[in-house]
């Protein structure tokens, strides 16, 4: 059963063909047996697990069960559970209990679903290799030489290797996405404000969001349903009616019109790659959509903008990690400022200590007219870029990442080369766009994903496109052979 998607699970369970006890114990036998290749769980809860799957059996009984009920899910770890060690892949937090629970995860709970554990990630959603965690690198399902993406790499490899029906992640400059891609699973980052951040540990706020990671697009449908809202506890959430995901899925696509981005398809992206994103654009063509150049001239900017704004707003947000109130304290400080400093430079890795002085540097005085008011300037132009290009389509399409995933290794010690493999992922959150990502098949011997960007609130589109392009391909179906 675990090799069925979350959807056909569902109506397994509905239709009595097993229990939610005993799909939630495959999975964790799964996780012993086979996680140990991956590192993709930081925390697995197994007697949460099997008591909240005996809670949706009686559920189901009783005839109130949702789609959720009885499936097995993961969270990234850093979204708050209750009671359950939260450390958002890093030392300083490695000690943290939540004493509350996240939105999205109290959501997917009250609908019923398992949580099977919190899985790895780069240590506060800083990175794009799932390196940087204080719990060791997460390896690709499809090859253990290779980074599954960042920082969402554990939920993405654990959905890949068939560790989870689905899980959670977040996008700040293209964190589902790109694993999603890296991994052959499909990801979904939703428009900013449409899923709350309360509880989600917070990197950029201004950027972060959170979003489903499922094999189909169906999947990612049935999860947005439950985790997508208003929530008076998030200032930044929006209070939006949500549709029903699910109920445009099967659409046409008749007369779509696809926009691909001339800057997308220049040097620096690998001709495989660009092969795979031409071969789904010419399926989408037989599915009746047309195909038009447009541009998003300010495209170079979104790094250089990206890397100032993120570290900015992450120099704010991880002050509170002090060792005074929460999470790692030095031992035998000498004085306040002493366990202040030695607090942060002995519980934060290299990188998060990194992107703290550059957005503290963004952000002093002198500088910050120089560099953060300048990149929220480029912000805007981005975010113009793509309205002027959503006048001409309906659909933005192309490349998630310049190349299929790279070895464990090969860019650790060249940060810069790492920022440029988020190209084409971060205008999106600059824009606070919806992206999804869709495996398209192989590149270089490992998968590629086809990269969709919508306007403002239209999810519905681009799970309807994801699904009909899913319902004439076959990648979403492949998954490593040694899982």
């Amino acid at each position: 059963m675990y090799d069925k998607s979350l959807s056909e699970q569902s109506r397994a369970l509905a239709n009595g063909e097993l229990s939610s006890l005993e799909l939630t114990q495959l999975y964790l036998d799964r996780i012993k047996k086979l996680d140990g290749n991956y590192n993709s769980y930081i925390t697995v809860t197994e007697d949460l697990a099997l008591e909240q799957a005996k809670a949706a059996d009686e559920r189901r009984a009783t005839g109130d069960a949702s789609a959720l009920t009885g499936i097995p899910l993961a969270h990234k770890d850093l979204f708050c559970t209750e009671g359950v060690k939260t450390t958002c892949g890093s030392k300083i937090l490695d000690n943290f209990i939540a004493p509350y629970e996240s939105t999205v995860t109290h959501k997917l709970k009250e609908a019923g679903s398992v949580m099977l554990g919190k899985t790895n990630m780069d240590e506060f959603a800083m990175g794009s290799s799932n390196e940087n965690s204080y719990y060791g690198a997460v390896k690709n399902p499809w090859d253990t030489q290779a980074i599954p993406g960042g920082s969402s790499g554990g939920s993405a490899a654990c959905v890949a290797a068939r560790l989870a029906a689905g899980a959670t992640g977040t996008d700040t400059g293209g964190s589902i996405r790109q694993p999603a891609s890296h991994c052959g699973i499909t990801g979904l980052k939703p428009t900013y404000g449409r899923v709350s951040r309360y509880g989600m540990i917070a990197y950029a706020s201004s950027l972060d969001q959170a979003g489903p990671m499922t094999r189909t697009a169906e999947d990612a449908a049935l999860m947005l349903n439950v985790m997508a809202g208003f929530d008076h506890r998030d200032s930044t959430c929006l209070d939006r009616e949500v549709p029903d995901y699910t109920a445009h899925l099967n659409d046409s696509l008749e007369g779509l019109t696809i926009g691909l981005p001339k800057e997308y398809f220049s040097t620096g992206l690998d001709s495989e790659v660009e092969q795979r994103v031409r071969d789904a654009v010419a399926e989408y063509e037989k599915l009746g959509a047309r195909v038009k150049e447009v541009s998003l001239p300010n495209l170079e900017l979104s790094i250089p903008s990206y890397y100032v704004i993120a570290p900015a707003e992450a120099s704010s947000n991880l002050s509170r990690f002090d060792g005074a109130r929460f999470g790692y304290r030095c031992e035998n400080p000498e004085d306040l400022m002493d366990m202040y400093k030695r607090s942060r430079s002995e519980g934060f890795g290299e990188e998060v200590k990194r992107r703290i002085l550059v957005g503290t540097y963004a952000l002093s005085a002198g500088y910050y007219d120089a560099y953060y008011k300048k990149a929220q300037k480029i912000r805007r132009l981005i975010r113009d870029d793509f309205m002027n290009a959503f006048e001409q389509c309906d659909i933005i399409m192309g490349p998630n990442a310049p190349t299929s995933a790279f070895n464990i290794g090969e860019k650790s010690d060249d940060p810069v080369a790492m920022y440029l493999s988020d190209i084409y992922t971060l205008s999106v959150n600059l824009a606070g766009l919806p992206g999804m990502s869709v495996p398209a098949g192989m590149a270089n011997g490992r998968p590629v994903g086809l990269q969709m960007i919508g306007r403002h609130f239209d999810e519905s589109g681009l799970l309807n496109a994801a699904h009909r392009f899913q319902q004439v391909t076959d990648f979403h179906k492949q998954f490593p052979i040694n899982s």
